[in-house]
């Protein structure tokens, strides 16, 4: 399979990491992404932007979204964007205070909305949602939006999601996604299936190397089933989609299980072409796929895998997602552009 890739965004003086990337209804790449000092040092960080007119070939310089956070309490993490059924573009943010990732009260999630495909961004609205790097927001067939991120309750990771049926005016309760004891389940990613279902992909953050864990709704996420394994081994912030085809595609950091720092194991970019039939078994036994290696990161201080993606009109799909690799010790964004119709699954 060929596999081109493209340079975003690499400034030697900073870390770029985290991505996501939209394609607006007038054929535009918006991409979003996080500058900051380094992974281990958010004393400064800034949400950047960027676009592309010709499927991610070329880029504009990055401009910036928010302000940078230098000597401010708080820091910005994880921004994803995706754009609703009117037309909009939605960018979902976690704004930290300064070493209380763990404390939901200090962790707040953030709307961006824009009604011109990016050229101009509203202030952010806060929601009442707490937590660290959150979802999309996903919005059902039925108008429901739906936001989630993640944290720490009585000591284990939980995944928390809330609703709302009026386009943000007011949210549900908090509703827990997902939560087990001696499971770190954290980053997921949700996947709408019409008729009230939804499948949400977790990471398993206990370094393990452990599949992939699932959990299914069948009433808009209101409630949702017990933790299922799906067979991603070592599958770290996957991001799902269905493709034009009816398949299913999920990017993913692969980490594998085994000592050493995180650094010395986040090496392998990896993708996921799986089906319908998968996505909505109730075991492990009833889902299959298949493994495609995207990326690899040469870097002694490897860092990657965290993504978005986007599928155009005539099949491909274009990947944004983060690595150090050539250079060296400082994130970059990087693109690339793959069929996936030579795999029949």
């Amino acid at each position: 399979m060929n596999i081109q890739k493209f340079l975003i965004s690499n400034d030697p003086k900073l870390y770029e990491a985290w991505p996501d990337v939209v394609l607006t209804e007038d054929g535009k790449l918006v991409a979003v992404f996080s500058e900051c000092i380094h992974h281990k040092d958010r004393s400064y960080t800034r949400i950047m932007l960027t676009e592309s007119s010709d499927r991610g070939r070329n880029w504009t310089p990055k401009h910036p979204l928010t302000e940078g956070t230098q000597n401010l309490p708080y820091m910005y993490n994880c921004a994803r964007i995706t754009k609703i059924a009117d037309g909009r573009l939605v960018i979902t943010l976690d704004r930290v205070k300064h070493g209380c990732e763990d404390d939901p009260d200090k962790s707040k999630v953030l709307l961006f909305f824009s009604s011109d495909n990016g050229k101009t961004w509203e202030k952010p609205i806060e929601t009442p949602l707490r937590g660290i790097v959150p979802d999309r927001l996903i919005e059902l067939d039925n108008g429901r939006w739906i936001i989630s991120a993640h944290y720490r309750e009585n000591g284990d990771l939980t995944q928390f999601m809330r609703y709302s049926d009026d386009q943000g005016k007011s949210w549900s309760e908090p509703i827990i996604v997902a939560k087990a004891s001696g499971l770190e389940l954290c980053e997921v990613c949700m996947l709408p299936l019409g008729n009230g279902k939804i499948a949400a992909f977790l990471r398993e953050n206990s370094l393990k190397g452990y599949d992939c864990k699932k959990v299914l709704s069948y009433d808009n996420g209101e409630t949702w089933s017990e933790i299922i394994n799906f067979p991603i081994c070592g599958c770290h912030r996957p991001t799902a989609g269905l493709l034009k085809n009816g398949q299913v595609f999920i990017t993913y950091r692969f980490m594998q299980g085994g000592g050493g720092e995180i650094w010395e194991r986040a090496q392998n970019f990896m993708g996921y072409l799986t089906d319908l039939k998968s996505v909505e078994a109730k075991t492990r036994e009833g889902a299959s796929g298949r493994v495609i290696p995207i990326d690899y990161d040469r870097s002694p201080f490897a860092d990657l895998g965290y993504s978005g993606w986007v599928e155009f009109d005539d099949g491909e799909i274009y990947i944004v997602s983060y690595i150090v690799d050539d250079a060296y010790n400082k994130g970059q964004i990087r693109g690339y552009a793959m069929q996936l119709s030579d795999l029949v699954f």
